[in-house]
């Protein structure tokens, strides 16, 4: 049986499918996301080191918290957190140095 490439893209409409959503959206059609995280490999997972990223970046700045407190509170080593700071600190020098948005 040979199937005609187009066919087998079809529109939603024209199709039977199940659209289950995942953990962030009951459906595909409202998902909070541009891009589905799935899409991409890891993209899960991507997100999630983000926003842990995010998290670990606003604690420290602004209620002060240690790379050891921090690191019980995720979960994470203390070098996991040491990194994630590092990193932060290096793309703000980046910014700097290239003049930023503001120049």
């Amino acid at each position: 049986m040979d199937l005609d490439e187009s066919a087998l893209d079809l529109l939603p409409e024209y199709c039977r499918y199940k659209d289950d959503g995942c953990e962030f959206a009951d459906s595909c059609l409202n998902c909070p996301f541009p891009e589905c995280i799935y899409a991409q490999p890891g993209g899960r997972q991507q997100w999630l080191k983000k926003l842990r990223d995010r998290e670990v970046l606003k604690l420290c700045t602004t209620q002060g918290k240690g790379v050891k407190e921090l690191a019980e509170m995720f979960g994470t080593s203390q070098r996991t957190i040491q990194r994630i700071l590092k990193r932060a600190r290096d793309n703000s020098l980046k910014i700097k140095s290239f003049g930023g948005a503001n120049e």
